[in-house]
């Protein structure tokens, strides 16, 4: 008996749809050993589609899109390009890592086993850029992100180029800037920095010598910081911008029901304490939030059963928001664990953000 693919990761990404439009949509995705599978819900039994892994090949990150973030191309083997979208940085690299290991394996005639085989091209084996980008986030001593001012705008999150090399440097990372200089560009393409203005976004697009400028007045910032950039603003804008000074805790995909038409649908939410906001946007594209969910003060609990509502494949998955003001948010993860990761961390910040 022929023995059936194991499921390798799974989990929503958003999805390209054809190659005659750019509509992008969340999608249920599976990785097996041999192929991909993407369904329009978690609970549907039958596939939309299957890319298969053999002769496949995978190109990540891909700026294709413009502003549109984590996202990675799966070409197959009859050059047929598939387009998708995680939700935040770590999670893009996490099947990137996985794709490329079940390619390898299925072209080589091996079975698939979780082990960790990435190399750099470009540099050094010793350096993991994943790592490394942890390290400068790091709240103790990574790198600190600043509100700086240049052509009467208030860049908010970020760091100059000067400061990043500095760092590399004082944490050991390289032996002098010009090495600095090769492992913040390959951070930079890589995702792990992005270009806050003008001038960094010039030399990124290739206008300058270097893809990375070790200069005062280049700004960058991390793709999951809250970064935002301030013109002339109103004091209403001092308010909303309040929301999103926060840290960010965790993010990532959940389902949500609407407060009218009790209906299901794919938001991407993203946690920050101090001030403590849950923020929800459509994962297939808009960087402004759908809406924001107050924390102070709420009560985050797991549900069993909604039997006034229509339920979607709820078993032990849900769980409820009730904020200060009394408003009931249903949300539901992808599995019992991670609901539980979810309700810990919305606890925690609820205690803690003002």
């Amino acid at each position: 008996m022929e023995r059936e693919p194991m499921r390798i990761r799974e989990g929503y990404l958003v999805k390209k749809q054809g190659s005659m439009f750019n509509t992008w949509k969340p999608m249920w995705v599976v990785l097996l050993e041999d192929g991909i599978e993407f369904y329009k819900r978690k609970a549907d039994n039958s596939p939309k589609g299957m890319v298969p892994l053999k002769g496949s090949s995978i190109n990540s990150p891909c700026q294709d899109f413009g502003k549109r973030m984590f996202v990675f191309k799966l070409t197959a083997a009859k050059q047929q390009d598939h387009f998708f979208q995680a939700a935040y940085l770590e999670e893009r690299d996490a099947w990137v890592r996985d794709i490329k290991k079940a390619i390898h394996c299925i072209d080589g005639g091996q079975r698939f086993a979780r082990k960790s085989t990435r190399k750099s091209i470009r540099l050094p084996e010793t350096i993991n850029l994943s790592a490394l980008y942890l390290s400068m986030k790091d709240p103790e001593k990574g790198i600190k992100e600043l509100k700086l001012e240049k052509d009467k705008k208030v860049y908010n999150h970020c760091f100059t180029g000067a400061t990043v090399i500095d760092w590399l440097v004082s944490s050991n990372s390289i032996r002098n800037r010009k090495e600095g200089l090769m492992l913040a560009s390959s951070l930079l393409s890589e995702g792990y920095l992005q270009p806050a203005e003008d001038t960094s976004k010039a030399a990124a697009e290739g206008l300058s010598d270097t893809p990375f400028l070790d200069l005062s007045d280049a700004y960058y910032y991390f793709p999951d910081s809250g970064f935002f950039c301030d013109g002339n603003s109103s004091d209403d804008d001092v308010v909303l911008k309040e929301e999103f000074r926060g840290m960010v805790v965790k993010q990532g995909c959940l389902l949500k029901q609407g407060h009218r038409r009790k209906n299901w649908k794919v938001r991407k939410f993203v946690l920050r304490e101090d001030p403590a906001y849950l923020h929800y946007y459509d994962p297939a594209g808009g960087e402004e939030p759908l809406g924001a969910i107050h924390l102070r003060g709420c009560v985050v609990t797991a549900v069993e059963d909604m039997p006034d509502s229509k339920k979607y494949d709820a078993d032990n998955i849900l769980f409820e928001i009730i904020t200060a003001n009394d408003i009931h948010y249903y949300l539901q993860a992808a599995s019992s664990a991670e609901r539980t990761e979810w309700i810990k961390a919305i606890q925690a910040v609820s205690r803690t953000g003002k």
